[in-house]
């Protein structure tokens, strides 16, 4: 009997699948839900000790940590991994500011639930 798998659902990366970097998890966010042509990952801060960032894939499932490219929300800079072309780091840095307030609360831990940080992401 096959499984049917919610397309629309978040799917959650653990850090040690991503740069191992600490003990949370990403949800990551289609386009629908952005506004943007490739998907943005994002999380709460856990452990990290850096500021806020997004990461993004050309698409929903990674397999490698050097296929995410790395953007901090506040300033918005590109961090590490690979880089968006231009139009779509101005179009990532668009979003990242419209989303800012959303994006700090949710990483902070204001924002608990990842189901409440998407309703309230904004697409550009």
């Amino acid at each position: 009997m096959a499984t049917e798998v919610d397309m629309d659902a978040p799917t959650l990366l653990t850090a040690t699948e991503v740069q191992g970097q600490a003990t949370y998890g990403m949800a990551n966010l289609r386009s629908k839900t952005t506004g943007l042509p490739f998907v943005v990952f994002i999380s709460q801060k856990a452990g990290a000790r850096h500021d806020a960032r997004v990461k993004v894939s050309d698409g929903p499932r990674v397999h490698q940590p050097d296929q995410m490219g790395s953007y901090q929300v506040r300033p918005f800079r590109h961090t590490d991994g690979p880089r968006l072309d231009p139009a779509d780091e101005a179009r990532l840095q668009a979003w990242a500011d419209l989303n800012r307030d959303v994006l700090i609360s949710y990483w902070n831990g204001q924002i608990e639930f990842t189901e409440d940080a998407i309703e309230l992401l904004k697409p550009v």
